[in-house]
């Protein structure tokens, strides 16, 4: 294990007051050239796993290496962090706001060579759609524009590793997509290897190779986020990817469930709606628009089910529905 990449063994750094916030023992191998995800509520300690994993704060147990060398904290470093990793936050404070986009990227080479200054900061700009902004100032731009030069300034060096600290917060859903994709093709393009860490899942399920769920300072378990969010180990990990229903023994029981555990979970999406004349038993108590699909709340006696549709405007409050559930996990 000692050639591994980008590691963390046992790694803990503790935050004392009424409720223990940090990182415990916390180990983790991250894999070059994929995209780690770290997911977690708001208050997990995912950033603070973020931060150890750069050298911007020390372990207080354990240690992390990069390939193979131990990444030395703030205190035993002048500038923090490992120069051959980048880091962006949400927070775009370092920005220049009055100068042009393409000044803000090309500051950070060196003016010896300046055919390859030119070279460089026009092709991290094409690999992140922002030719066309090069020109403007950053005061000018958008929240999620300015999170692109972030970015862009980040990955002109030629980092091995960029961290994200929920990287997308401040972009709006429309442009969110477009600027996963971009950065999903420059590790494709290039091979770097991004570790990011998001409280939404919806943001990475499409963009990371690995998740890692975080809860109260520990990881709670890894996989590829199809297996994950379909084979999940933990009911919070089922809570964290989806709006899920969760069921006492006694209302599993009512939906004729066996219940092998203490409760039941079935994903909106694993519940059909099936045509039938007789017995329908379910009466549909609120209906939302999302778009391309529905979201129903259903009863049955004291029980209330969430359920998705792609038949929009087929249903309205009062109608009676029979339901089939096709799947159900156990916690």
């Amino acid at each position: 294990m000692g050639n591994s990449f980008l590691e963390a063994v046992a790694i803990s750094r503790l935050y004392p007051g009424k409720q223990l916030a940090g990182v415990k023992k916390a180990s983790l191998s991250i894999e070059p050239g994929k995209i780690t995800a770290i997911i977690g509520e708001s208050g997990s300690g995912k950033s603070t796993l973020l931060r150890l994993l750069y050298g911007l704060l020390s372990p207080q147990e354990g240690v992390v290496t990069f390939k193979g060398e131990r990444i030395w904290g703030p205190e035993e470093k002048l500038i923090p962090g490992h120069d051959a990793m980048k880091m962006v936050t949400q927070q775009t404070d370092n920005l220049n706001l009055h100068a042009k986009v393409w000044d803000n990227v090309s500051a950070l080479l060196p003016s010896t060579d300046i055919k390859f200054k030119q070279e460089r900061s026009e092709e991290v700009l094409t690999q992140l759609n922002m030719m066309k902004l090069a020109d403007k100032k950053v005061a000018e731009l958008s929240g999620g524009e300015r999170q692109r030069v972030a970015i862009a300034r980040a990955l002109v060096t030629k980092p091995e590793v960029l961290l994200l600290d929920e990287p997308f917060n401040q972009v709006d859903t429309s442009f969110r997509e477009g600027l996963q994709q971009d950065i999903r093709n420059v590790v494709k393009q290039t091979g770097i290897t991004v570790v990011m860490v998001s409280h939404d899942p919806g943001e990475v399920m499409s963009m990371a190779d690995h998740l890692v769920v975080f809860r109260a300072g520990e990881i709670l378990e890894t996989g590829d986020p199809k297996h994950v969010y379909l084979h999940p180990q933990h009911l919070y990990t089922a809570r964290l990817l989806t709006n899920c229903n969760v069921l006492n023994q006694e209302e599993a029981l009512h939906l004729k469930i066996k219940v092998e555990k203490e409760c039941v979970v079935i994903y909106p999406e694993w519940i059909e709606i099936i045509p039938r004349w007789s017995s329908k038993d379910w009466e549909i108590k609120q209906v939302l628009f999302k778009g391309f699909y529905e979201d129903l709340l259903v009863q049955k006696d004291n029980l209330i089910l969430r359920v998705i549709t792609q038949q929009c405007e087929k249903f309205s409050v009062g109608d009676k529905i029979s339901l089939k559930i096709n799947r159900c996990l156990h916690f």
